[in-house]
Formats: C-alpha cells, sequence, structure tokens
C-alpha cells in the first residue's frame, strides 16, 4: 500500500513518526511494520530529505536513504547517543492543556507552547520544525503554528463540558497509541475513568496485547477501567490479575451505552478509546 501511495504523491520529504505494533496481523512483527513504511521512500525525489523519530529504536536503525542521512529528531535522553539535529530541553508538563518546552535546531533554541496534551505530542512538534525548517519557515512562522494548533475529532480531542471532561480519542488504537492515551489520562486531577474496547489487526499476540494494555492501565492506578468487546476480555484479566480495585467489562458497545449513568459521577474525566470498527465515536456522543 505504501509503494503504492509513494508512486502517486512521489514526496519530497517524508516523515515517520514511530514504528509501532499495528497492523501485525499481516506484518507479523515490528521489522515487518518498518519494512512497509519504508515503501513510502520507493517514489521519493533523488533531492528528497526523511525525518524521523530518532528516539524509535526501529528508526534509528535507517541509516542513510539515496544517499542523505535522515534527519533525526528525539529528546536525548540517553547521553550516550549522537546529539540530534532537532532536540527537546526543559520540558513542563501542564497536564491536560498541554505542555511547554525548548526546541532546539540549527543553533537556535524555540521556546513553544504546545496546547495538545502528552509526551508525544512533543514529538509531533518536533518533527512540525524539522519539516518547517526544511521548508524555509521562520522560527516566528514555527511557534505560531504550534501554538494554534487544534485537535482532530477522535485523536486526543478534549471535550470539557458542563459536568465531565471527554478525552475523545477513539478514532483508532493499537498498544502504543492505548499507552499513550492511558498516561494521558493519568494526568487529569479528578476522578479518572479509561473506556477501552478491541484493538484490532494485530495478529496471533492479539490477547497477550489487550492483557498487557489491561495490567498497564492498573499500574497507572485509573479509578475506573471499563473494558468492552470480546478481544477486551483479555484486558479485563489482566487487569484483574493486576489487582484493579474497580473494573467493569461489557462485550458490547450497545451493553456499555445503556450502563453508563450507572458508572459515571460528576466531574469525571473520561477516555474513550478503541479500534474504528468498535464504532465508539457512538459512545463519546452518547456521553454528550
Amino acid at each position: 500500500e505504501m509503494h503504492r501511495l509513494s508512486s502517486i504523491a512521489k514526496p519530497d520529504i517524508c516523515v515517520i513518526t514511530n514504528i509501532g505494533q499495528c497492523h501485525l496481523e499481516n506484518l507479523k512483527s515490528r521489522q515487518g511494520v518498518l519494512q512497509a513504511k519504508s515503501e513510502i521512500f520507493d517514489y521519493m525525489s533523488d533531492e528528497g530529505r526523511v525525518v524521523i523519530n530518532g528516539d524509535d529504536d526501529m528508526l534509528a536503525t535507517l541509516k542513510e536513504i539515496k544517499g542523505n542521512k535522515p534527519i533525526q529528531f528525539g529528546t536525548n535522553t540517553d547521553q550516550t547517543q549522537t546529539l540530534k539535529d532537532v532536540y527537546v530541553t526543559n520540558i513542563v508538563t501542564k497536564g491536560l492543556l498541554g505542555s511547554s518546552c525548548d526546541i532546539h535546531v540549527n543553533n537556535k533554541i524555540l521556546h513553544a507552547d504546545i496546547p495538545l496534551p502528552g509526551e508525544h505530542m512533543i514529538l509531533n512538534a518536533m518533527a512540525a520544525v524539522s519539516v518547517g525548517t526544511l521548508l524555509g519557515l521562520t522560527p516566528k512562522d514555527l511557534l505560531q503554528g504550534i501554538s494554534t494548533v487544534k485537535p482532530l475529532g477522535g485523536r486526543s480531542n478534549i471535550l470539557r463540558l458542563e459536568n465531565m471532561t471527554i478525552i475523545d480519542d477513539c478514532y483508532n488504537a493499537n498498544p502504543v497509541s492505548m499507552k499513550a492515551a492511558i498516561d494521558l489520562l493519568s494526568m487529569a486531577d479528578t476522578r479518572r475513568v479509561a473506556i477501552l474496547g478491541d484493538m484490532f489487526e494485530l495478529g496471533i499476540n492479539e490477547k497477550a496485547l489487550h492483557k498487557e494494555i489491561g495490567i498497564y492501565a492498573t499500574k497507572r492506578k485509573l479509578e475506573v477501567l471499563v473494558c468492552v468487546g470480546k478481544l477486551s476480555s483479555n484486558m479485563y484479566d489482566g487487569a484483574v490479575e493486576a489487582g484493579h480495585p474497580n473494573l467493569l467489562y461489557y462485550e458490547t458497545r450497545e451493553e456499555l451505552i445503556k450502563a453508563l449513568p450507572t458508572i459515571l459521577k460528576d466531574n469525571d474525566t473520561i477516555l474513550v478509546k478503541a479500534s474504528h470498527g468498535m464504532g465508539f465515536e457512538n459512545v463519546v456522543k452518547a456521553l454528550q
């Protein structure tokens, strides 16, 4: 698919943000995901540039593409590594309000205010700075773009209602994005409710990967964990084993929606996340 899309787009700049555990049903492993995503380079122009997340262990193995070294962005937390081309320091987390940080690029320091919460949004901002710099944008342009970015529906979109806050992240899910969303919910200073559904296309390890999420959510000390869907019974089992104190399971989305009034309290912060096929946008509508 990437090979075909590359032939259509003929990209001049290619950005890869991570190699996660998605599409494993067909691609089998993260190495398979890397191989598939690398097809984006097949029709890249000869002078094209590649921007990669140097913190990702798989992407860090890409040393040269079409005679050019990729531009790496990242956190430089490992002092033994070579300094990345674009890196971040002085991260200040503001919970669900986002974060601020200093982004270093071309011997300049950009003090960025990122209105979207989560560590992954800092990485996304560095990817944007990398591309913007290649395109000749000024530091002022870059900072204005970052500070005014708006979330898309279903992707870490925070909805503040009169009696609750919803983290609408229902567009899709895989183990990496699920953990990032749980981390995001854990920043809330209210009672935190995670409504998590099935993750599809994970292949032979799907049960173990769902169980891992149940354990992870328990370790993050979320007050309420709601698991929804047939595969998510494994998530529930993992949370039971890890000793989650307030755990619920529903086989279908419809059963969950009926039960919402009995689950929620005023001022809850609620994460809604699952693979797109679970139709969790209907859960968000029901909450609204």
